[in-house]
């Protein structure tokens, strides 16, 4: 092969590898992502690179769906041009899923036309495959057979904005959905001119608020404009730029439609097409982008058009339940003019409250006098006297009423209390009322103490009004419970306003700053005469009251999601509303048909700010109304399709931020620096806002899409709220602002803030204009600012920073609270592994703004050189530099009456590009630079109000080691060729010990090796690669760097040098040591913090590597497997592998071949011989030498790790042969199959293979089901291998030649005895046939410790009678239902828990299949043999069966013997109705010496219906695989006993040492527990007689068979999560109760993992032969 054609081989084989891993590792909810997705690392830069990173290849994003999820509040943030990939999660696997989305399908003619209630279904798609259509993808399967693991739907994202998905299945209720929710596509933003515009990352922007009143007229706006760009800001936030109301506040709009009229001159009217212009001129030309706020809750009390369609509002007309609380607030505001005028001055309540006695009185006023005037609470309460009367008129003209029995079911119907009162809908005073026909049944009935009608009227209409009375109480308690809630608020208004020290102060109640403000709009007064509350009564229920509308407002903690002014609110009464006085609430309804003018004027308004600006800032978003939201911003993304929207959100609660976030598309939410009470908070929230931890794991280009927190634009101060100067100091302003630009987000500020304005520029008050920018403006002029005013310099160079990490993806974050004033921010790029460390030393306080020592700082420690000072900054007073003081607080400050200033008195000084040398603020030590790390001391220069950034970059080793590693984990590179030509050479007993061993396998190596402890958690649970790769498939993408695996390998090298010591050892993995020791030698060089993102790239590249041999040694079914098979079949090479402990035995070496292969072992030999001393004196020690020697190197398969992985432990016959199939012969491992049924068979004894094998030598025959399972395993591999029948001729050299001889373990020995395989088969039938009993070798505590002398007799035979082969007794346990008890405590020792004697229905199912196998192969010429013999010992008589005879015996008393029916007259003979628990079932055994034992339910007989289903009634076995679906099936695996069986205990555990002999030491292991590998039996049994009894049904028996098979992979979900999830990759020996887990229980074993594997073989056969597919689905627009 020439170096092109290696090259094409080797890039075939590295993408084969890719799709493989992809298939491995679907994207579920707890995936193990790939780390890498072409690992081509190699980077151009001098510093190295990242690993994992790609090019070329398209981000995409991977969901997976499962049943009954509504991410809904999940917020899922991607990328115009990703590819979003929907994958089906293990609860869906086998159902028909349909994906509908409403994003515009990628080949719509116009994406702008977006309408969110119009779905499209995608089509599902395969891997490695074109799509397939709607008719080849069923039940998640697709016609190629592959399974739901393998297939997806994805859509190319297009468009901006969020959009919906949902899913339906086979199993949905009609118009409804089984799973949905959202993902929002971010907006691309671009600035500059046409044509070369640029993209402006939503981490690179930089925003200024600016209150567009301020800016005056149009005319000066791009002078004032100018302060912006000038000052680094790359996007300008407007608020409203309409018409204001009478409050001039920015957020109360008169007209929406109309530019605000101050911005014109006399001589020209400003249009809305002007300041478009303006926006374009900000972005082609300043690269500067504009937002505008769009106000949609509430208008302006003067709006215009409100008076003509009062409908829009919520008024008393519209909203009458709104009328007790207009009463309310009339009274107050009547009393507030009262108190105003020193009316209530004599009761306490002067009109300047100022003290605690004032409220009380207040609240006694209230209470005492005012309120009982105006009974509020009757408004909601009923006129007795009226109803009463109605009541008796109606109860006298109906017929007297006769005695009646009401009945249990109608007990609630006579209550008197479901009397209750129905609102009256005009909230009239006393005229709500109740339900008279309901009153009439419950008050005007018989009355057996009455003995005339008059008394009976009289008393039943007296009882009645003692209901209404009742009523009318409780109405009277709940509405005065209210007023009491509206009376406290009150009084908490009033004591902010006028008394608390920390409020406004106000100094008397007037009419400009009354008690508390209006909840309505009130009337145009048209006199000074003060309406009467009467008066104000009358006018609630007249035509004027559509006039009469309700304020709008925010409630605190309200639920943002409640419409707090619907009927179902009583926030108006309870006085709980935060008012805004000068607009109104708008009343949308839910739909545009529900109040048309208002939907119109605002999808106007909204439209015309979309066509203007960049994007749109929602006010008060969270009190919108979500469908209103999403409608109008709609409308503005089809004007603007990639509309930036930005919101700010009190709701408290991330997942109701990401409702509306999801609902409404929102890009980023507003967060403030000044929610931050001191540094460390501040700190937080840098990190929090954005960006992944320094060091973070690399992750795919195809990875799985995880929940996200909501885009930031993270300002230091938001223009609602006071300057930072008032509540902090002038000093705070230059360090917070820099911990604001050092986050990895959005950032931003308002007007004022730079310019040092020491007061709020209140969006209602302030009437000024901003100064405008002029280069060259003297200081002292308030109407001009330059690069020296504030802190602008310092802002700009602050700005520019925050855009090139951004720019350049410095997007790793770490922040360090160095002091409890000081902040360090580091930002990492982890493409260049250059970092940016900001350092910021707080004032929070006015006591923080003052000299400190600087000594008492941590000096700063960096990994690298720091190259340049970027920026140094510090404010100080000015008169510090004519000998002053550096710390003073501002004098008086006198606002300018026309323009808002700032302090003039403190300034900036700021250094940039600086070498570290220059700097005032840092010293490097010398010598500090040693060993790659610097130290930077802090000088005393660096005080309070001081910020200083460097640029730190590795040590040119450093980057060399950081190239190294990225060259080798390159494809195209050498030490990828040198890596993939070393696991070329690797078989799977290698790729077993690279990725797999338990620590007990580890330790039998005899190297003094074992699983390697993390300190602080727990050692590895493999040795090999899987077991890193498992834990950091948990660490890796939540980015947990905290992990303790994490600190080790920071703190040093002992795992990174553990990976490749411990193959080194071996010489089928030594090459493999070799790569990683000089692959590992750069990693150590490297920083320490970015150890474990390069050591999980380093070795997810490895073990994608390994994954990709192992496979590929593997057979096609495997090969091109689903994603589920493949994981399945890795269960192979976990628990096969060599273990010097657990060897087979020594074949012969006249085998056929292949022969077994073999390797080099150094054994040690004595020197010598043995000398004798005397007798007390110690031996003399032997010399002993070294030689290698050849030995024999058979794979052996675990039962189950970690329990069962070395020693006797290891091999089990019956767990070896039951896993045969599944983990050695449909993977393709024929050799090791071969080697397995050869080496069991050399140890046949007394007509038994081994229970547990123990070198073969030391074997106990303790079972007797072993032999049949190895006998079918036989049979298996001869149908399943080509060629396979020559195994029967394969030489068997016999450990045991006799019964009774001893071992010979050396096939050359001389004694050595040689026979056909098919010999040993016939003599283990026909000792079978002929009967034995016998009594294990060594019987006792030494190989037994609770074994009960009379459980050492062994019996095995055959029943003439009925051909079923029994044996065993009570006081054992011979089948794979094996615990023996071992508690004295308890009294369980000793004794069998299920000794299931006799003839157990699985062995009579497994000697059918082989009889009728044999008798089969007979008849073929390729079985020497066709019968069994017996002698009679009596007689000499030989009886001779043939193996048809025995099947056909079999055959005809199965259903006899072991089928209990449904009705007692099909019982035969054979069965004991009184031991009849269930019905419709087959027995577990028949003969035991329990009788009660055979008609346990257990899952064994699925095992016979699925190696024999002719033995069975079609029509039976479908009953009895229902009782068993219903009554035994788990989640995982099938419960060994019937729930109602008086012996069922659900839940094993072994460490029980209760005196209840039913648990105690595990003692239920098999009466309850859910074990794995029956489950396999008993869903192949379903597919072979779904069909068979289907047939009786339509004659094909397709439709059930196809629904049998779609309910199979449902179930198999359970199996395939267990199999992603486990670290262990494989799945459980059993669980507990319901799928619960189990501690005891061996986490991943052979004969679960190959019955499952069996399982998914077999219905890929059935699609193969036979594709069948529901109807087409219902089509759904």
């Amino acid at each position: 092969m020439n170096l092109r054609d290696f090259c094409a081989w080797f890039c075939r084989l590295i993408a084969r590898a890719w799709i493989s891993v992809c298939r491995f590792f679907p994207w579920t909810r707890r995936p193990m992502s790939p780390q890498i997705d072409e690992p081509e690392l190699q980077d151009s830069g001098e510093d190295g690179a990242s690993p994992g990173s790609s090019r070329g290849s398209r981000q995409t994003r991977v969901l997976t769906l499962n049943d009954g999820e509504h991410h809904d509040s999940t917020l899922y943030r991607l990328e115009k041009g990703w590819v979003l990939q929907f994958r089906l999660g293990a609860s869906l696997l086998g159902r028909r899923v349909t994906i509908y989305v409403n994003h515009p399908a990628s080949s719509s003619p116009d994406p702008k036309e977006f309408d969110r209630h119009t779905y499209h279904i995608l089509q599902w798609k395969t891997d490695g495959s074109a799509a397939d259509t709607s008719e080849n993808v069923r039940d998640g399967v697709t016609s190629s057979g592959t399974d739901g693991t393998a297939i997806y739907a994805e859509i190319l994202l297009s468009q901006a904005g969020s959009f919906h998905y949902y899913f339906t299945h086979d199993g949905s209720k009609e118009l409804s959905s089984n799973g949905s929710g959202f993902f929002l596509v971010d907006p691309e933003l671009r600035v500059g001119p046409a044509g070369q515009e640029e993209i402006l990352a939503l981490d690179c922007i930089q925003c200024q608020t600016v209150l567009a009143k301020c800016l005056g007229p149009f005319p000066s706006w791009e002078a004032k404009l100018r302060v912006s760009a000038e000052s680094g800001y790359n996007m300008i936030h407007f608020t409203p730029i309409q018409k204001l109301g009478g409050s001039n506040s920015s957020y109360s709009l008169s007209d929406q439609l109309a530019l605000n009229p101050i911005f014109s001159a006399p001589e020209k009217k400003v249009s809305f097409d002007d300041v478009e212009a303006l926006v374009v001129k900000l972005k082609e030309e300043w690269k500067v982008l504009s937002v505008c706020d769009i106000v949609l809750n509430h208008s302006a009390n003067e709006s215009t058009w409100l008076r003509q369609h009062p409908e829009c509002t919520y008024n008393l007309c519209n909203s009458p339940h709104l009328r007790p609380a207009y009463l309310l607030d009339a009274l107050l505001a009547k009393l507030s003019s009262e108190i105003a005028a020193g009316d209530w001055a004599s009761s306490g309540v002067p009109p300047n409250i100022h003290t605690e006695e004032h409220l009380a009185a207040l609240r006694t006023v209230l209470h005492g006098f005012c309120l009982p005037k105006v009974r509020i609470p009757e408004l909601r309460m009923i006129n007795v006297p009226a109803l009463v009367a109605e009541f008796s008129k109606l109860a006298s003209e109906r017929v007297a009423p006769t005695p009646i029995v009401i009945s249990s079911g109608d007990s609630n119907t006579g209550k008197p209390e479901n009397l209750k009162i129905t609102q009256d809908p005009k909230f009239q005073r006393l005229q709500s009322t109740v339900d008279m026909e309901q009153a009439l049944l419950l008050f005007n009935v018989y009355r057996s103490d009455c003995f005339d009608e008059e008394t009976r009227l009289r008393r039943c209409t007296a009882a009645f009004r003692a209901r209404l009375e009742e009523l009318n109480r409780c109405a009277w308690d709940e509405g005065m419970s209210h007023i009491s809630a509206a009376v406290e608020n009150v009084i908490a208004h009033v004591r902010y306003h006028f008394v608390s020290g920390d409020g406004p102060k106000q100094a008397c109640v007037s009419e400009k700053t009354p008690l508390v403000p209006r909840y309505f709009k009130a009337l145009p007064k048209e006199s000074s005469v003060v309406m009467t509350m009467q008066e104000e009564e009358r006018l609630m229920y007249s035509a004027q009251a559509s006039q009469i509308m309700a304020h709008n407002g925010w409630v605190m903690n309200d639920d943002p999601l409640r419409n707090f002014a619907a009927p179902d609110s009583d926030v108006y009464l309870r006085r709980e509303l935060i008012a805004w006085g000068d607009s109104v609430k708008l009343r949308y309804g839910d739909k545009p048909e529900d109040c048309p003018y208002l939907w119109q004027h605002m999808r106007e308004y909204v439209e015309q700010t979309a066509r203007i600006f960049h994007g749109v800032r929602l006010d008060n978003c969270h009190s919108t109304p979500i469908p209103v939201a999403e409608y109008l911003l709609d409308a503005a993304r089809r004007i603007r399709p990639d509309l930036f929207v930005v919101a700010e959100l009190f709701t408290n609660s991330d997942q109701k931020d990401n409702i509306f976030v999801n609902r409404l598309g929102i890009t980023s939410l507003i967060r403030e620096a000044m929610s931050a009470w001191d540094p460390h908070e501040l700190g937080r929230l840098v990190y929090r806002y954005g960006g992944e931890p320094v060091g973070a794991f690399n992750l795919s280009m195809t990875r799985p899409l995880v929940p996200a927190v909501a885009h930031a634009l993270f300002l230091d101060v938001t223009h609602d709220n006071p300057s930072p100067v008032q509540m902090r100091s002038p000093y705070d302003l230059l360090p917070s602002a820099a911990l604001v630009a050092s986050a990895s987000c959005a950032s931003g500020s308002t007007r004022g803030y730079d310019e040092i304005v020491p007061h709020h520029i209140h969006v209602v008050n302030e009437a000024r204009q901003y100064p405008e920018w002029l280069d060259d403006s003297p200081t002292a002029s308030p109407q001009f600012v330059n690069i020296h005013s504030g802190i602008i310099a310092a802002k700009k160079a602050l700005n520019k920073l925050h855009f090139e990490l951004g720019k350049s993806a410095f997007n790793q974050v770490y922040v360090d609270q160095v002091d409890p004033d000081v902040v360090a921010v580091t930002r990492h790029c982890p493409k260049t592994h250059r970092s940016v460390v900001l350092i910021a030393h707080c004032a929070f306080s006015r006591d923080g703004a003052c000299m400190r020592d600087a000594s008492r700082l941590a000096p700063l420690r960096v990994e690298g050189t720091v190259d340049r000072v970027i920026l140094e900054a510090a404010v100080v007073h000015k008169s510090s530099k004519s000998g002053g003081p550096r710390f003073r607080h501002y004098d008086n400050f006198n606002k300018d009456p026309s323009w808002i200033g700032g302090l003039s008195e403190y300034e900036v000084d700021v250094q940039e590009d600086i070498p570290l040398s220059a700097s005032k603020f840092l010293k490097e030590r010398e010598g500090s630079s040693d060993g790659g790390m610097t130290t930077v001391d802090f000088t005393q220069e660096f005080q309070p109000g001081s910020v200083v950034a460097v640029r730190v970059s590795l040590h040119q080793k450093v980057q060399q080691s950081l190239f190294q590693l990225s060259e080798l984990m390159n494809a195209k590179g050498q030490g990828a060729k040198a890596l993939t030509a070393a696991v070329a050479k690797m078989k799977l007993s290698d790729l077993n010990r690279a990725l797999y061993r338990c620590d007990q396998e580890e330790r039998d190596e005899g190297w003094g090796g074992g699983a390697y402890n993390i300190p602080n958690f727990s050692p590895m649970i493999y040795c090999g690669l899987q077991g890193f790769i498992s834990l950091l498939s948990v660490i890796r993408p939540n980015n947990d760097l905290g992990h303790p695996m994490c600190g080790n390998m920071r703190d040093g090298n002992w795992m990174i040098d553990y990976v490749w010591q411990r193959l080194e050892k071996d010489e089928g993995t030594k090459e493999l040591a070799q790569w990683l020791k000089e692959a590992v030698t750069p990693l150590k060089e490297i920083p320490r913090y970015l150890i474990p993102c390069y050591f999980d790239a380093l070795l997810t590249f490895v073990y994608k590597c390994l994954l990709e041999r192992s496979w590929s040694l593997m057979s096609s079914f495997i090969v091109g497997g689903s994603t589920f098979v493949r994981g399945l079949a890795l269960g192979s090479v976990q628990c096969c592998g060599l273990v010097k402990s657990a060897p087979l035995p020594v074949l012969s070496p006249r085998i056929a071949p292949p022969h077994p292969p073999k390797h080099l072992v150094l054994k040690r030999r004595a020197k010598g011989k043995e000398g004798e001393l005397p007798e007390g004196e110690q031996q003399q020690q032997q010399e002993e030498e070294e030689e290698e020697v050849e030995e024999q190197a058979c794979a052996t398969l675990s039962a189950g790790l970690p329990h069962f992985s070395t020693g006797y432990m290891r091999n089990w016959g019956r767990d070896t042969f039951i896993s045969l199939r599944g983990l050695l012969l449909l993977t393709g491992r024929h050799d090791d199959a071969r080697y397995h049924i050869l080496g069991y068979a050399s140890c046949l004894r007394h007509g038994l293979i081994p229970n547990l094998l123990d070198k073969g030598t030391h074997a106990r025959f303790n079972c007797r089901d072993a032999i049949w399972w190895w006998l079918y395993a036989i049979r298996n591999y001869v149908e399943d291998v080509r060629g396979g029948e020559a195994i029967l001729q394969d030489v068997v050299s016999r450990i045991f030649p006799t019964d009774d001889s001893p071992p010979i373990a050396d096939p050359d020995s001389s004694c050595a005895v040689e026979m056909r395989l098919c010999d040993v088969m016939q003599e283990a039938l026909n000792i079978h046939f002929q009967g034995l009993k016998f009594r294990e070798r060594g019987a006792g505590r030494k190989i037994d410790a609770h074994m009960s002398e009379l459980g050492f007799n062994i019996e095995i035979g055959v029943r003439l009678e009925t051909g079923f082969v029994y044996g065993g007794n009570e006081h054992n346990c011979g089948t794979w239902m094996d615990k023996m008890g071992s508690s004295e405590k308890a009294g369980n020792r000793g004794k069998p828990a299920t000794p299931r004697d006799g003839s157990a229905v699985e062995l009579v199912g497994l000697s059918a299949a082989v009889v009728r196998w044999l008798s089969e192969m007979n008849k073929r010429g390729l079985y020497p043999h066709n019968g069994v013999t017996r002698n009679d010992a009596n007689t000499g008589k030989v009886m001779f069966w043939t193996f048809d005879e025995w099947a056909s015996k079999i055959r005809d008393n199965f259903e006899k013997y072991f089928w209990i029916g449904d009705k007692d007259e099909e019982f035969g003979d054979n069965i004991n109705r009184k031991l009849v628990n269930r019905r419709c079932i087959y027995k577990d055994s028949v003969g035991a010496s329990q009788p009660w034992a055979d008609y346990q339910l257990r899952p064994n007989f699925t095992v016979a219906m699925a190696v024999a289903p002719e033995l069975f009634d079609v029509s039976n076995a479908w009953k009895a695989l229902t009782v068993a679906d219903q009554v035994l099936r788990g989640p995982l695996g099938m419960k060994t006993l019937d729930p109602s069986d008086w012996a069922y205990r659900g839940n094993y555990d072994g460490a029980n040492d209760s005196d209840d002999s039913s648990v105690a030491h595990g003692f239920n292991y098999h009466q309850g527990p859910e074990w794995l590998w029956p489950m396999g039996f008993f869903l192949r049994a379903r597919l072979i007689f779904a069909k068979k009894s289907g047939m009786l049904e339509d004659g094909t028996g397709d439709l059930r068979l196809q629904r049998t098979a779609s309910s199979i992979r449902s179930l198999l979900a359970a199996h395939f999560s267990e199999v992603q999830t486990s670290p262990w990759r494989g799945l459980p020996e059993l669980t507990n109760k319901d799928g619960a887990f189990c501690g005891g229980s061996c986490r991943t074993q052979a004969w679960s993992n190959a019955c499952i594997l069996e399982v998914l073989y077999d219905l890929k056969n059935m699609e193969s032969r036979r594709h069948i597919v529901l109807p087409s689905p219902p089509s759904h627009n």
